[in-house]
């Protein structure tokens, strides 16, 4: 851990509670397998070191499986249900994610110590929360509680995900939706300091003419990467300035300087004077933007929670316990 995040744990802390308490999800719990599975956190921690060590990119892939999972059905492990005939197009069809087989590593590490207990949703939370701990050299707590669903459905992905190619005001809607204010969109946007995308992505802001906003030298240069012509499946990664693996909030100061990939990104800065300040703010201060990332990390992780006896528990991460 970074002297910095040392420094700054006492105030991440006090930022999550303060987080979950005025949230939806007063029903999750901090240390919730505490007396069930003792072990569930340490497994889950092991086991995503381990990845992320052998495989750097993989903190991000977990961060954003997290992301997906929570704004499309809230937090129920539904972007990870294969194809079945209950599920015959689920989440996975539509957006081609990483992270998939990871995930089934780490529940089998859990499942080892206690099978049974902790739900894919939480493993998921869990993962998420260590890869800011690996990548970024800050943690925080994560409560659980979550279940699993049952339904995964990629016809619910266009109405919740929010777009690269979207203007600030649309992401701030897009976001309220769920529950998470402006601050919520700008912290969690420090995400795309690490991890990957593909040109396609990329390319509307590149031609026919490159985009005004975009730092010519920069958008020339992701041209030599994505020809016009290209194929649109060539991965680049999100941050071309610094390590492309650091969480960080190097993706503030990347906005400022007109570096960044997506649309969604450059609008907070050239289309609202509120959201452009707390661009700023998170480039000068990266203890407090740690602190608000981590809240906001844990307030997405109460999105449409199920908790209780909702939901089920699988026993695998790809499947409903019914297998059907």
């Amino acid at each position: 851990m970074t002297m910095a995040a040392s420094a700054c744990q006492g105030l991440l802390l006090g930022a999550l509670a303060a987080a979950v308490l005025s949230t939806a999800s007063a029903t999750l719990q901090y240390d919730f397998y505490s007396s069930s599975c003792p072990q569930a956190e340490e497994a889950v921690r092991n086991a995503t070191m381990k990845i992320v060590s052998d495989n750097p990119t993989m903190g991000a892939a977990f961060v954003r499986l997290f992301f997906h999972d929570c704004f499309v059905k809230g937090c129920d492990a539904s972007i990870l249900l294969d194809q079945s005939n209950s599920n015959p197009q689920p989440e996975k069809l539509a957006i081609p994610l990483r992270g998939y087989d990871a995930v089934n590593t780490i529940k089998a590490a859990v499942e080892a110590v206690c099978p049974g207990v902790v739900s894919c949703a939480d493993i998921l939370a869990y993962a998420a929360r260590d890869s800011a701990m690996i990548s970024g050299g800050f943690t925080f707590a994560m409560p659980g509680g979550r279940r699993d669903g049952i339904g995964s459905d990629l016809n619910d992905i266009p109405a919740s995900i929010p777009s690269p190619s979207m203007q600030v005001q649309d992401l701030i809607s897009s976001f309220g939706a769920k529950g998470l204010s402006a601050s919520d969109l700008v912290a969690l946007s420090g995400a795309h300091s690490f991890g990957q995308t593909h040109c396609s992505f990329v390319t509307p802001r590149l031609y026919p003419s490159l985009d005004k906003t975009m730092d010519k030298a920069f958008g020339e240069a992701l041209q030599k990467e994505c020809p016009r012509r290209g194929p649109g499946g060539t991965v680049l990664n999100n941050n071309v300035v610094t390590d492309p693996n650091a969480l960080s909030n190097q993706y503030y100061k990347n906005v400022i300087a007109r570096q960044v990939m997506f649309t969604s990104d450059q609008t907070l800065t050239t289309s609202s004077n509120a959201t452009a300040r707390m661009v700023q703010d998170n480039a000068d201060d990266p203890v407090g933007w740690m602190a608000r990332f981590a809240g906001a990390m844990v307030k997405m992780g109460g999105i449409e929670v199920l908790t209780g006896t909702q939901g089920e528990i699988r026993k695998v991460c790809g499947a409903t316990n019914s297998g059907s």
